[in-house]
């Protein structure tokens, strides 16, 4: 007798093959039917009229710290997702010297917005070395699985010291050392290894961050500790600002180590083609006999503006800057004013706080064109006549007026900014990007930019957007997209057990009301340690996740179950 069978669902594999109607056996941990007829269970789904599909495998999330503290991993666990990979973007938590523990929350809370006060109060810090970090999360019960990758930027500052802080450049005993704690960190069980060699990083002063100007003896001296290890990815953020030489030294180091490489990409807000030359380079290098890959977001780059989100139009604004210290109630009674509201709308920005921005949000605040009303359910494909310069112009009004009034409305409404993604009015570049055999899907950033960037969702929205509800352009295949966020990553990365509807395989499977699949508005809480502030997203649809062959979510509740674990590369 089966310990579970699910019945009569429509099954997509996972590997691009047609759906078909069938039930899916488990027993323990174990897959051990896919399709037919199974015999009998002691547990038994009805998921007729409903998809049957393998957990969605999340590669590029920031739950470095969080997973050290919470069990649940929401909001990633709520849509489906059964494994997450972080210490993406050369930020994480190990190693570390107790010296350097305030540095690295810095860190964190300025690259990833990652509230510090939660960091302070959550991080135990039972752990100095990069294979200590990883038995600290293995003590820990938790509900899906989780696995890590070896960030630069702790790993150089704990080499390095003042030195990497300062931008030094890495002597040679200095690579010699990171390549053994990357190796050290590999046999481990890390996943691979990440850097960040872009300005929209920068350190809570200001600064470039430890790996910004890194030289390529460095980068290659760490990488070829992959080869050595023979698994795990080496994975960066860049800004490619000798586009040649950046994907040179990749393709060397990629046939040089036979090892996979990765960089993220987007398109610019100002379109120059360069997404195109970086994709005709990823090419280039596999005719070389290099796997280098592009990972590329399922969506745009979004940032949420509200009154009670980190970022809004008017937080450059010094007159509202006087109110962001009251309680959010306070608040928006204080914005309500007309008085008030007058004096903020005659308010110049600020160049001194626009200065303190970040590149990346500094071209956000003033431009009203780019701006759309989320909605509900969420907008993420709106058209040019719904953005905030368009219904102001319609209206004979100011963009100014129009977006006060919708935010100060209510503390739930949120302004949609698409930084990246969204260039030509649609969705156009992103599809290009999804549907190009030399990326994979990745960015959902979850567990990061607690208060002004909410991708977490994208796995669910996914399906729902791109297989069944886009109206403004071609959608994609159900099949081909449940690959991408399965059997594709899990073999990037080399988790051979799972991302496939297979006898044998690891029981991670969701069943999905795909007719009634909803990604709901997004919505602050405060539930992170020391009370800080997050960007949430819950969803309805999914009528159950396992893990390990165990319910740990049905009819969207936690069950309280925690099967998850660390899973450790190359074991």
């Amino acid at each position: 007798m089966h310990d579970t069978v699910i019945r009569g669902g429509t099954i997509v594999d996972g590997t691009g093959a047609p759906g078909y109607t069938g039930d899916v056996a488990l027993e323990g941990d174990r897959i051990v039917q896919v399709g037919g007829k199974a015999g009998p269970a002691r547990r038994e789904i009805g998921a007729e009229g409903h998809l049957v599909t393998p957990g969605w495998v999340d590669a590029h999330t920031h739950y470095d710290g969080q997973a050290t503290w919470d069990p649940v991993l929401a909001p990633s666990s709520w849509h489906g997702v059964t494994t997450i990979l972080f210490g993406n973007c050369g930020v994480g938590f190990a190693p570390v010297r107790r010296q350097d523990h305030d540095q690295l929350i810095g860190l964190m809370e300025s690259i990833e917005e990652i509230p510090g006060i939660a960091l302070a109060e959550g991080l135990k810090w039972n752990w100095e070395s990069f294979p200590d970090y990883l038995d600290a999360l293995e003590g820990m019960r938790r509900t899906i699985d989780i696995g890590a990758q070896i960030p630069h930027h702790p790993m150089r500052v704990y080499v390095m010291g003042e030195r990497a802080i300062n931008l030094e450049r890495a002597t040679a005993d200095d690579i010699a050392e990171m390549h053994r704690l990357t190796l050290e960190g590999l046999k481990a069980g890390a996943f691979g290894f990440t850097t960040s060699r872009t300005n929209s990083h920068k350190t809570p002063t200001g600064g470039m961050v430890p790996s910004r100007y890194s030289e390529i003896d460095e980068l290659m001296g760490i990488g070829r500790a992959l080869g050595k290890a023979g698994f795990g990815a080496f994975g960066m953020n860049s800004d490619f600002d000798i586009e040649e030489s950046e994907l040179e030294w990749m393709t060397r180091l990629g046939k040089e180590t036979g090892r996979p490489v990765w960089f993220l990409l987007t398109d610019r807000p100002t379109d120059d083609g360069r997404w195109r030359r970086l994709m005709d380079g990823v090419r280039n290098a596999r005719k070389q006999g290099a796997y280098v890959t592009a990972q590329v977001p399922g969506r745009p780059v979004g940032v949420l503006l509200g009154a009670d989100t980190a970022l809004n139009p008017f937080t450059i604004r010094p007159s509202y800057q006087a109110l962001l210290a009251l309680p959010v109630a306070e608040r928006m009674a204080r914005l309500r004013d007309p008085a008030v509201r007058r004096e903020i709308l005659a308010d110049a920005p600020s160049e001194d706080l626009l200065n303190r921005l970040s590149q990346f949000r500094q071209h956000i605040v003033r431009r009203w064109h780019r701006m759309f009303k989320l909605g509900d359910p969420p907008n993420y494909e709106p058209s040019a006549s719904e953005s905030i310069a368009a219904i102001a112009e319609r209206e004979g009004r100011t963009p100014d007026e129009v977006a006060y009034d919708y935010i100060t409305a209510d503390p739930a409404n949120l302004i949609f900014f698409p930084v990246t993604g969204y260039n030509v009015d649609n969705l156009e570049v992103v599809r290009s990007m999804l549907t190009d055999d030399a990326t994979m899907l990745g960015l959902s950033d979850g567990g990061a930019h607690c208060s002004s960037i909410l991708d977490a969702g994208m796995p669910t929205w996914m399906l729902t957007h791109w297989v069944r509800d886009r109206s403004r352009g071609d959608r994609l295949p159900l099949e081909f997209v449940v690959k991408r966020q399965t059997s594709e990553p899990a073999a990037f990365f080399g988790l051979h057990d799972r991302g496939v509807l297979a006898p044998g395989k690891k029981a991670d499977v969701n069943v999905i009301d795909f007719k009634g699949l909803s990604v709901q508005k997004p919505e602050v809480v405060y539930d992170l340690p020391a009370g800080g502030r997050r960007l949430v997203q819950k969803v309805d649809g999914y009528k159950a996740t396992f893990v390990s062959g165990v319910p740990v979510f049905e009819n969207g509740a936690h069950t309280g179950a925690l099967p998850g674990r660390l899973v450790r590369a190359g074991r």
